[in-house]
Order: structure tokens, then C-alpha cells, then sequence
């Protein structure tokens, strides 16, 4: 099980240019039963190797902005370890619902991607460096809390604020979310909350899913694949919302139970 959903997660990561965290946690937290955090903290171990496989793919068709990636890197690994430890202060059921909620924005953004070009204005000298590294300090912080590359973020400031194009912001985000994430894996990690025994079953999965779905994105029509992955991810956090609803009925009853005896 634990090679369908690296494969699934690296073909969502491939295509979107994203971590692919999306998909691969709540398929952890349902098939291989790991608890919120852990789930989060295995994501990001294996989103390493969705950003690096990802991002070589990009890189052999000349879609990756080297310099953007790096600046973005900078300033996300500052912060991935603070969102790493946030999210392990957090009740399991509100880091559930936060989850939800995050993805139910990130496939409001997909949706809205074509109106938000638009009305964009690509920045250009230092304001395109201060952007780069503000969404770099954005997308680490929400990859160390969610258990995601932070790619969403990265790919709509490099295509909203700096003007690549989508192609190229998704090569460069995958790579940027390579070091950001191995510092969230490694704090989420050092508290306990990485399950190393599905990983030699992932990472393959995640390898192979990447190319795949990188490959794909550079041959289909780009409206289309963000539409379906819109939908898929609106379902998934809905799901999760109304599984964090649950998990706080389930939080609130044990605590009952406990003050009783």
C-alpha cells in the first residue's frame, strides 16, 4: 500500500508542482492508521525525494529558475522548523482541521489561477528578491506545520509576483522544497513523529510517480489537469474537516471519561 500512495503522491507532485503531501497524507492516515502528526512528519521525509525527482525532471526539459529556487530555499529553511514545531503543540483534531482548511484554500487558488495572472504585474530588481524570499518564508513555515513542500505558495508567488512561467515555477518550487523540507522532516523526526518502517515502500513509489507526472504536465493542457486536481483536493479537505470534527468529539469524550474515573 504504502508504493500505490507514493505513486500517487509523486504523480500529483509531478504534475502540479507540488510536494504531493496533499494526497499522501490522509491516505497515511487512513490505510497505515498513523496519527496526524506522524503522518505529517512522514510526508515530509518523503517529499525530499518528490522535490528532487521532480524538480531533475523539470530541470533535463530547462524549467527550473536556478536563482529563484535558491533564494526561495534561503529563507524557507529559516523557517520550516518553527512550523515543524508549531504543529506538534497542536491537538491531533486541530492540526486536522487546519489541514482541511489549507486545502480547501489551495484548491480555491487553482481554480483562480487564470484570473490572478491577469491582474498580476510580475515584479522586477530587488522587489522581485524580496518577494521570492517572502514566499520562501511563507511556503517553509506552512511546509514544516501541514507536512507539505509549501509548493502552493511557492508556485503562485513565482508565477503571480515574479512572472515565470507556470512550467518553470513548478520545476523551481520543487526544487526550492527539497532543504525546507528536510529541515521540517528532521525536527518533526528528532520529536518522534516520523514512521520510518513505510518509507522503503514510499520513496520508490514517490520516485517513479514524480517522473511520471512531471512528464505529463509538459505534454497536457494545463487548464485541464488544474481543474481535476482542484476537485480532488476541495474533496479531500472537506474529508478532513469533517475528520477533525470527529477526532475532537472522540478528544472531548476521552477527557470526559477521564475526569469520571
Amino acid at each position: 500500500m504504502s508504493l500505490l500512495i507514493g505513486l500517487l503522491a509523486g504523480i500529483f507532485g509531478g504534475l502540479a508542482g507540488l510536494g504531493g503531501g496533499a494526497v499522501m497524507i490522509p491516505l497515511m492516515v487512513r490505510f497505515h492508521k498513523l496519527g496526524q502528526h506522524q503522518a505529517h512528519g512522514t510526508s515530509l521525509m518523503a517529499l525530499i525525494f518528490t522535490g528532487a525527482a521532480g524538480a531533475a525532471t523539470y530541470a533535463l526539459k530547462g524549467e527550473v529558475d536556478f536563482m529563484a529556487s535558491v533564494l526561495l530555499a534561503a529563507s524557507a529553511i529559516l523557517t520550516a522548523w518553527l512550523g515543524a514545531f508549531y504543529a506538534n503543540a497542536l491537538p491531533e483534531w486541530k492540526l486536522k482541521r487546519y489541514f482541511g482548511i489549507f486545502l480547501l484554500f489551495l484548491s480555491l487558488v487553482l481554480l483562480s489561477k487564470p484570473y490572478i495572472i491577469q491582474a498580476s504585474h510580475p515584479a522586477t530588481g530587488w522587489v522581485k528578491i524580496f518577494w521570492l524570499l517572502a514566499s520562501g518564508a511563507a511556503a517553509g513555515f506552512l511546509s514544516g506545520m501541514m507536512g507539505v513542500g509549501g509548493g502552493a505558495i511557492m508556485v503562485a508567488g513565482l508565477v503571480l509576483l515574479v512572472g515565470l512561467s507556470q512550467y518553470s515555477a513548478q520545476g523551481s518550487s520543487l526544487l526550492a522544497m527539497v532543504p525546507s523540507g528536510a529541515v521540517g522532516a528532521f525536527t518533526y523526526w528528532r520529536l518522534g513523529n516520523v514512521e520510518t518502517s513505510i518509507l522503503p515502500g514510499l520513496i520508490p513509489g514517490i520516485i517513479v510517480g514524480t517522473y511520471l507526472g512531471g512528464t505529463l504536465a509538459l505534454h497536457l493542457p494545463e487548464n485541464t489537469l488544474r481543474v481535476v486536481f482542484a476537485i480532488l483536493v476541495l474533496w479531500l479537505g472537506i474529508h478532513d474537516i469533517k475528520g477533525s470534527i470527529l477526532k475532537k468529539k472522540e478528544s472531548e469524550l476521552a477527557l470526559r471519561e477521564a475526569s469520571l474515573n
